[in-house]
């Protein structure tokens, strides 16, 4: 008999349908939750309800939604976002809102609506969870990520609020900060560069690991902070980043033998 240590828990996850949200989906689903993805893009492997993140409206629409399918809510992870490129001077204002709007607002816009039913949750069945998708970017400097970097800045201390704000709720929020990790999104800035590969290996030689974060890695991490069995674990930010944030190690080769 396969173990399924999650049955019965119901997981909204925004951005499910490729990528870091996709993994998430299919790792709860494969730990026995019940899950629902938030997203503008049907072609989840999973139930999907669409919704525009900068539309309060669509938003509140789609969680209700969600809810009212899986009979309640137990987990939100927030993991919808948009990417930027450049320094602070590449994008304008127009630019800098939307992503902000995607990023942040959106984050905000999601978790309000969802905040009735995991406080319902938390009361029911004592303790309910909220699991943002950071990045690395919050934490260390990275080139050419000005916007972006803000932005994901904003969602780290968010976290912290919020799980603050929430405590007496039994609502528990964590964030988690990928590195590079391996997804359509890195792959089509890669496309995009002169040279892919050796962008690729570069991005790889940045990694103490030398190698590229999974989506699956990240995906575990996110299942592990919404765990119940998790229950003493807020305010939380764990880094899934091959070592990058914290460890100083020799740049790994580009080339040869790894």
């Amino acid at each position: 008999m396969t173990f399924a240590p999650l049955t019965g828990l119901r997981v909204l996850v925004t951005g499910g349908a490729s990528g870091i949200g996709a993994a998430t989906a299919d790792r709860f689903t494969a730990d026995g939750a019940r899950v629902v993805v938030l997203d503008r893009d049907t072609s989840a492997d999973h139930h999907t309800v669409l919704a525009d993140l900068s539309d309060d409206a669509s938003v509140r629409t789609a969680v209700a939604a969600a809810a009212e399918h899986l009979g309640g809510l137990d987990v939100l992870v927030n993991n919808a976002g948009v990417g930027a490129v450049g320094d602070v001077s590449a994008n304008d204002d127009d630019e800098w809102h939307r992503v902000y709007d995607v990023n942040v607002v959106g984050l905000v816009r999601t978790t309000r609506a969802a905040l009735p039913h995991l406080r319902a949750a938390a009361a029911e069945r004592g303790t309910a969870a909220v699991v943002n998708t950071c990045s690395i970017a919050a934490w260390t400097g990275l080139p050419q990520r000005a916007l972006y970097s803000a932005t994901k800045g904003a969602v780290q201390a968010l976290t912290l609020a919020m799980a603050a704000d929430h405590l007496a709720d039994g609502v528990r929020v964590n964030c988690v900060n990928p590195g590079t990790a391996d997804t359509p999104w890195v792959q089509r800035l890669l496309d995009a560069s002169a040279d892919p590969a050796a962008e690729r290996a570069a991005l790889q030689a940045r990694q103490p690991t030398g190698r590229l974060v999974s989506a699956e890695e990240v995906a575990h991490a996110i299942v592990h902070l919404a765990d119940p069995r998790s229950s003493a674990t807020t305010g939380a930010v764990v880094a899934v980043d091959g070592g990058m944030h914290a460890l100083r190690v020799p740049a790994r080769p580009t080339g040869g033998d790894a």
